[in-house]
């Protein structure tokens, strides 16, 4: 008796292979919103916080593993990666990152609209229009890519660098 898992009928569709094109507009979306991002001010860093802090809000395995590495490399501490979760609990993320964080779950939630009048309050103290903007679009970008791969079911294998 098959349980529903497995099967052709069950295997997911890589949708972004199934639609290249529209898979594509995506990731040229996504080099604009990193571009509007730089130019506002906020550095590398601080979209990678967004990445992966929206992505563990949607449980999204494959851009965790994705933006985990990219953080790394853009010289992001695994001390601050490891707290991320908790960063309203800490004491080592700026203003600035404590704003976009702010943000970034504000708009991971649409349906609440308190929590995104009050993230836009306070990130008006620290923040520029600029930087506001980019920071809620780095977040709706990285929503949409958690969707594709959750929704695909991307796999997430082990790194030549993990092994020991």
């Amino acid at each position: 008796m098959s349980d529903g898992t497995t099967g052709p009928a069950s295997r997911r569709i890589f949708i972004d292979k199934q639609s290249p094109k529209a898979f594509h507009s995506l990731v040229q979306t996504s080099e604009a919103v990193r571009a509007t991002a730089a130019e506002a001010g906020l550095d590398r860093t601080t979209v990678e916080l967004i990445n992966l802090r929206v992505s563990q809000l949607n449980g999204c395995a494959y851009c965790l593993d994705l933006h985990t590495r990219k953080a790394l490399r853009a010289g992001e501490s695994s001390e601050r990666l490891a707290v991320l979760p908790a960063w309203r609990d800490t004491e080592v993320f700026t203003p600035v990152e404590r704003a976009a964080l702010e943000l970034a779950e504000a708009t991971n939630d649409p349906g609440d609209t308190a929590a995104q009048t009050d993230a836009c309050t306070a990130a008006r103290q620290v923040l520029t229009e600029d930087q506001i903007s980019a920071a809620i679009w780095v977040a709706i970008t990285i929503g949409a890519f958690n969707r594709v791969s959750i929704l695909s079911r991307h796999p997430v294998r082990p790194h030549a660098t993990d092994q020991p």
